[in-house]
């Protein structure tokens, strides 16, 4: 079988995706980065209490992330029958479950913020200060898991633009208001840190606006109405646990693990490793963003096509797109090691902050080769083949079984440098690579999931 199929449908798809879906995230990315920016130019202890805070947001993230790739599943493979119904009706499971999540954690941090800041750091001052931005950040929880389901109902349809304009819309409103609401400017009252939270909510609820005037009202394949929200069918509520459900299971634990993770480096006991961390995350998310869109694009195509029923092509395109991740990733790594000096600059931090960032830098460069293969290998292929328990079990064993157990002595036990301990918590970004290669070329993920 050649490594590269001879289909412009499928490169013009993939490469549509990949690219408009990566200028989204680069601009989602982008308003995490000036919030960080600007609070960091503001006070650097704010610029930690936000980092923790962050941690809760990224939970939710993969809370939505895990809803949307199980919703995708099964809707990109109605979309390769052309049945809409069952769209809507998937649609309705999925948002249903994600709201759940979010409310549980916005009840959280509204009524014990204090408590659960204090298990992700031990910094009694960062909690201090990261109290009152997470008791009005919290409020964003909900719209921003609404208007997550709706962007990837649309990108299961192949509508991905919508996407970028939403998130540009956002970054143009969070920008604007951070500069009036953290310093005072623009005729704005100096709110410092609480300003940053008050930009980030107001700037979720634009986005969720954008998004529902063009679900509701432009879109006109789907045609979904207020109403089909609330219409759960226990058979479609039975489909989603079965097939998406283990996706929301993964993804939930990766955002348990990676508030874990932040917990370690919270409790090395030192403002310096939490800002370093925040750092080197934020610029790495920026620089992911073409090896993630990748995954949600191959997802789509993948899934489609397993829903046309067209196997033999599902098997070519795997074989290119295994290829297409491999570029893309050493690219990817290459551009943030040459860049690094550049991102960090940005920020106004002292000089030991700005050496720690770097060293994290380095090994996340060399972890982006093997997430940039992995990661949409197992959570864009395999996943919109249809296996996705495999998917759940794989990260289990290697992040609970593996990952955190090695930080955790690395931390606590044997006492090594934070660039030790934060090497072991990325670690399984290369080890999963041998597992996601031998699983994706033996076809047995292969399943039509449609009724």
């Amino acid at each position: 079988m050649k490594l590269f199929v001879k289909d412009k449908w499928f490169y013009k798809s993939f490469f549509t995706m990949a690219l408009t879906i990566s200028l989204q995230n680069v601009i989602v990315y982008a308003v995490n980065l000036a919030d960080n920016v600007m609070i960091g130019g503001y006070s650097e202890l704010s610029l930690s209490a936000v980092a923790v805070v962050n941690q809760i947001q990224f939970m939710l993230q993969m809370i939505a992330l895990g809803t949307s790739n199980g919703l995708t599943v099964l809707t990109s493979q109605y979309w390769g029958v052309k049945k809409m119904q069952p769209i809507r009706r998937v649609f309705a499971v999925a948002l249903t479950i994600a709201v759940t999540l979010a409310l549980v954690i916005f009840a959280a941090v509204f009524f014990a913020p204090t408590q659960v800041l204090s298990l992700l750091t031990d910094q009694t001052a960062v909690v201090a200060e990261a109290v009152p931005y997470a008791k009005i950040v919290c409020f964003s929880y909900i719209p921003f898991v609404v208007s997550q389901l709706m962007l990837a109902l649309m990108r299961s349809i192949e509508k991905v633009r919508i996407g970028f304009v939403v998130s540009l819309v956002a970054l143009v409103t969070n920008v604007a208001l951070n500069y009036g609401l953290i310093y005072g400017k623009l005729g704005m009252p100096e709110m410092g840190i609480r300003g940053a939270a008050t930009a980030t909510l107001i700037s979720r609820l634009v986005e969720l606006i954008v998004v529902a005037v063009y679900v509701f009202v432009t879109e006109k394949n789907v045609q979904l109405k207020v109403s089909d929200l609330f219409k759960v069918e226990r058979s479609y509520f039975k489909d989603y646990i079965k097939v998406g459900f283990p996706l929301v299971l993964s993804a939930g634990s990766w955002g348990i693990a990676m508030t874990v993770q932040g917990a370690i480096l919270g409790h090395l006991g030192s403002e310096t490793v939490l800002s370093a961390n925040s750092i080197a995350s934020t610029i790495f998310q920026v620089m992911s963003v073409v090896a993630y869109a990748g995954s949600s694009a191959s997802g789509v195509i993948i899934g489609k096509t397993v829903g046309e029923n067209r196997i033999d092509d599902v098997k070519k395109y795997t074989k290119t797109l295994q290829v297409l991740f491999v570029i893309i990733s050493v690219v990817s790594s290459a551009l943030l090691f040459a860049c690094k000096g550049l991102f960090i600059s940005f920020f106004k931090v002292e000089p030991a902050t700005a050496e720690m960032a770097n060293t994290f830098i380095n090994i996340l460069c060399v972890t982006l080769i093997g997430t940039g293969y992995e990661a949409p290998v197992l959570g864009g292929i395999v996943s919109a083949g249809g296996e996705t328990d495999f998917v759940f079990k794989n990260d289990l064993i290697f992040m609970w079984g593996i990952v955190l157990p090695a930080s955790l002595l690395s931390a606590f036990v044997f006492h090594f440098p934070p660039a030790v301990t934060f090497a072991c918590l990325k670690a399984d970004q290369v080890l999963k690579c041998a597992v996601a290669a031998v699983k994706v070329n033996r076809y047995k993920w292969i399943k039509n999931v449609t009724r």
